[in-house]
């Protein structure tokens, strides 16, 4: 399997540090991060298949065709390794970098993701969410989705923030949201993936997180034979897009550490 090179936004020098974004967003989402790290190290962000500016192409819904997007894409930039980082979809094409490309990895950050394989309830609810936003578009994530995205206090206190959130998740185009949902469906347990990492790792957190709680959080980092650990206070499951300050204070730690 051979991947597609995606559209990627880039900004500064040094360590390249791939970041990849969220479901149902696109490299948009990281726009505190091309800001706010430029200065630390080389932050790469795409768009996965089908967001943003890149192709959906004709392969069946998988991560391993993410994954290797990813990995044409640091082909096409020259790049033999990077660190590769995700934060939840982006998690999940992280750890299945890790598993197809290990040779390629300087370090990992993993951010409100989990390791374990949807349970069947779950992938069945993937499956209906891709049906419906075939049929009838966006407004289901918009209603079901964007919510769960954020946390309270980003609800309550960062109106711009959670609006910004909604808008990139309007814009998600239905075939790939529906492409994506059930690539995620499919995808493998990681933990002995993450036990068989050989570069260290970060794991980030929100607190409020709900949908990828401190518990998966902890579990993972627990497989991981290096990792650190950082708990996000006042942000839910998109911790990097609200609270990017504390989100990139993270990463330029773990980043200077590398060396």
């Amino acid at each position: 399997m051979f991947g597609v090179r995606l559209y990627s936004r880039s900004a500064g020098d040094g360590v390249p540090v791939v970041l990849l974004h969220a479901f149902p967003l696109s490299s948009a989402m990281w726009l505190g991060q091309r800001e706010g790290l430029s200065g630390v190290c080389r932050v790469i962000t795409p768009d996965l298949r089908g967001f943003g500016g890149s192709v959906l192409g004709e392969e069946e819904p998988s991560l391993a065709v993410m994954a290797d997007d990813v990995a044409e894409t640091l082909d096409a930039e020259g790049i033999e390794r990077a660190v590769i980082g995700g934060q939840s979809m982006g998690g999940y094409v992280t750890m299945e970098f890790c598993r197809r490309h290990p040779d390629r990895v300087l370090g990992v950050i993993l951010a409100d993701t989990k390791a374990s394989a949807d349970p069947e309830a779950a992938r069945a609810n993937r499956e209906r969410i891709a049906q419906a936003v075939t049929e009838h578009g966006s407004k289901i994530l918009l209603d079901e989705l964007a919510p769960g995205l954020v946390g309270p206090t980003t609800r309550e206190r960062r109106p711009m923030v959670y609006g910004r959130v909604r808008g990139l998740v309007q814009a998600a185009p239905p075939a790939a949201v529906a492409w994506a949902s059930r690539a995620m469906a499919r995808r493998p347990d990681s933990f002995d993936t993450l036990r068989g990492l050989k570069v260290p790792a970060l794991v980030i957190v929100g607190e409020e997180d709900e949908l990828s709680p401190r518990a998966d959080a902890e579990a993972m980092a627990e497989a991981v034979p290096d990792a650190t650990l950082v708990t996000i206070e006042e942000a839910g499951h998109l911790s990097a897009v609200e609270r990017p300050e504390a989100f990139n204070r993270a990463v330029a730690e773990f980043v200077r550490n590398l060396g």
